[in-house]
């Protein structure tokens, strides 16, 4: 795997956009304890103050699921559809946290984007780590 190959250049810039994904929705919460007059260290006593800290939490947790299997993928995978899972995950956590922000019933179709893409990465890595590991031990 060459660092400058286009499917890696692609992998990295996603995962700078799942970075920024989570950074944003820490900045959601911000905003939202702001607009609702939720002064630190409280982080509670509104109803969208408690749906913007579940989509922070739910998309940092997936995001802890998302690192590993996207570059295990494109490592052992390679070509296009690491990149492309990830940026299909980056789509359902937007998706996920409009709909929750929106109405907590909403959610549903993001997070089952975003858990196809990781689950789909996962696959792929399995399938390239037993590919190279079956490579590995013909010799």
């Amino acid at each position: 795997m060459m660092l400058s190959a286009p499917a890696t250049l692609l992998t990295a810039i996603v995962t700078l956009l799942a970075v920024v994904i989570c950074i944003g929705t820490a900045i959601m919460v911000a905003r939202v304890r702001t607009a609702n007059g939720i002064q630190p260290p409280a982080m509670s006593g509104h109803p969208a103050v408690e749906r913007a800290l579940r989509v922070q939490g739910n998309t940092v947790e997936s995001f802890v699921a998302l690192l590993p299997a996207l570059w295990l993928a494109a490592l052992y995978f390679q070509g296009w559809a690491p990149p492309l899972l990830g940026l299909l995950w980056c789509l359902g956590r937007v998706i996920y946290a409009i709909g929750y922000m929106a109405a907590p019933e909403r959610r549903h179709i993001g997070f089952g984007i975003s858990m196809i893409a990781v689950l789909g990465l996962v696959v792929l890595a399995i399938v390239g780590i037993a590919g190279a590991w079956g490579v590995a031990t013909a010799t």
